[in-house]
């Protein structure tokens, strides 16, 4: 009887954990749409996918540091880090006192982010995916047109960071997803996609030292001065940069039912 209680407890535990985990996340419904270095009107098509609620934390990081020890501080290779990586930390396996647990993870390289996703069974969002999810406001699966949903993000690039501010401390968008503007900026998968010498940013032939300096001539939506801003930092940072103002967040693809796979 007892072992039978203890199993019980067990099970009752790991639904509970799995519960937990994946209230992290929430469905995007994906659709066409039209992102802002769009090429003669050119259209995405999003894939339905889960995205993280909030960006990963200073605990969650924490914790994957002290399992992953290769990316520690002290150990992690230059080649995907540079020496910004976790500098504001108090020492490899330890936040400083003022820093909060639940403030968003940041001074973490691109290398470092993409490896964090896959341990947990995700990625990093695409460019599209990321800018189609922030694109909402709170009622709204698209607000791009809105002067106040522009207004809010411009205004909080102008406002003094502090960088310890805590998830869930922006509003909830459309999707149920916080924090996409207003706390930190965020990496994406292929981040330097915006640097292309070719005709389309889907070409493969580009130079990742290149600047998005005409971009703007490919623009649907030139008085969106604040997706101007992201591409423009996107633009600017190289895959082993770490600063203190970029964090990111992981994303999970759909698994396709067996029918859709006939």
């Amino acid at each position: 009887m007892r072992t039978v209680l203890r199993l019980t407890y067990c099970l009752a535990l790991f639904w509970t954990t799995n519960a937990i985990c994946q209230s992290k996340m929430v469905a995007i419904q994906g659709d066409t749409y039209i992102p802002l270095y769009g090429r003669d009107s050119l259209q995405v098509t999003i894939s339905d996918f889960d995205m993280d609620i909030y960006p990963v934390t200073n605990k969650e990081y924490l914790q994957f540091v002290k399992d992953h020890p290769k990316w520690r501080r002290s150990a992690v290779l230059k080649l995907f880090a540079d020496k910004n990586y976790l500098s504001q930390w108090g020492s490899d396996t330890a936040l400083n006192n003022n820093q909060s647990l639940n403030a968003a993870a940041t001074n973490v390289s691109w290398f470092a982010a993409k490896d964090y996703c896959e341990c947990q069974g995700k990625r990093l969002p695409t460019i599209d995916e990321w800018e189609y999810v922030a694109m909402a406001n709170e009622k709204l699966p698209d607000a791009r047109t809105l002067k106040t949903y522009n207004e809010y993000i411009l205004s909080w690039y102008e406002k003094p960071k502090t960088f310890n501010n805590e998830i869930g401390s922006t509003f909830k968008n459309y999707w149920g997803v916080y924090d996409l503007h207003g706390l930190v900026w965020e990496w994406t998968l292929d981040f330097n996609s915006v640097l292309v010498s070719g005709e389309s940013r889907k070409d493969v032939d580009k130079d990742s030292n290149l600047f998005c300096g005409s971009a703007a001539i490919g623009a649907t939506d030139l008085m969106n001065y604040a997706a101007f801003m992201r591409y423009a930092i996107r633009g600017s940072v190289k895959a082993r940069y770490a600063m203190k103002n970029l964090g990111f967040r992981c994303v999970k693809d759909k698994k396709r039912s067996t029918d859709e796979n006939l």
